[in-house]
């Protein structure tokens, strides 16, 4: 961890080329895919393969944003979003929810855990980048 990856970052209001971005999936192929897509436009991205690799992320690299995969194995992305906007610290970081469901039910089980926001894989460049200027500017 180096130190110009915290400076301008302390009140929550980095510009959006230094924003960092958690991307936690199970899928090699998802990460790849959204840390190209992200990158590219000049984010910091770090990613985790599980929900107890994202909640040690969280804690080591303090992201911006959250984009977390809803069915991983062991702790799924409801548990990993409830245990982060359950913490104090972490409570106001925006968490994406990523799935192939697209139910209502699912949905609604999301917001009630406390994600921001839900995006329906497969997702488009265009579709995760509005994911990301929404809540940069928030």
């Amino acid at each position: 961890m180096t130190e110009e990856h915290t400076t301008g970052k302390m009140n929550g209001t980095a510009a959006d080329s230094s924003l960092r971005i958690l991307v936690v999936d199970d899928s090699s192929t998802i990460r790849r895919s959204a840390e190209s897509m992200l990158t590219t436009e000049g984010y910091d991205v770090v990613t985790a393969e599980n929900g107890f690799e994202a909640l040690s992320m969280v804690a080591r690299h303090n992201p911006d944003l959250i984009f977390v995969d809803i069915m991983m194995p062991r702790l799924d992305g409801y548990q990993t979003c409830a245990i982060i906007k359950n913490n104090a610290q972490y409570r106001s970081t925006p968490v994406v929810m990523l799935t192939s469901k697209d139910g209502l039910f699912d949905q609604a089980r999301g917001r009630v855990v406390g994600s921001d926001l839900y995006l329906t894989k497969p997702f488009t460049k265009e579709e995760l980048l509005a994911a990301v200027a929404q809540h940069a500017a928030a």
